[in-house]
């Protein structure tokens, strides 16, 4: 990846935020919000929609795997098959991959169904 598709420039109430995008783990909706998660344990929340940050950011490394969860499979780790997929992140945080976007997940993540 060119070195200038390493930012992200996201524009915040406090001004514009340079946003590395290897350290995000995973992005949230919240309405009308977006929280993003970082490697470092920190979060920041912004008045963006989940829409925003797919048009954005790589779709080889952001998977959108529930209407309100963009992750990044860089920092993905194992996933748990238990009446449903769930996917391990960072920090422990566990999110169900939705029936609807299994499929899609499991092929960006070079699985068989």
């Amino acid at each position: 990846m060119p070195a200038t598709k390493q930012i992200l420039l996201l524009p915040t109430n406090k001004g514009v935020e340079v946003i590395i995008i290897p350290d995000i783990v995973r992005i949230e909706a919240i309405s009308n919000y977006s929280k993003l998660y970082f490697a470092n344990g920190k979060t920041l929340v912004v008045a963006k929609v989940l829409r925003w940050f797919e048009e954005k950011l790589p779709a080889g490394i952001f998977i959108r795997i529930h209407r309100t969860h963009l992750i990044s499979i860089l920092q993905l780790q194992p996933i748990l098959k238990n009446k449903g997929y769930y996917l391990i992140l960072p920090g422990g945080a566990t999110i169900a991959v939705s029936r609807r976007k299994k499929k899609a997940v499991l092929k960006a993540l070079c699985m068989a169904a």
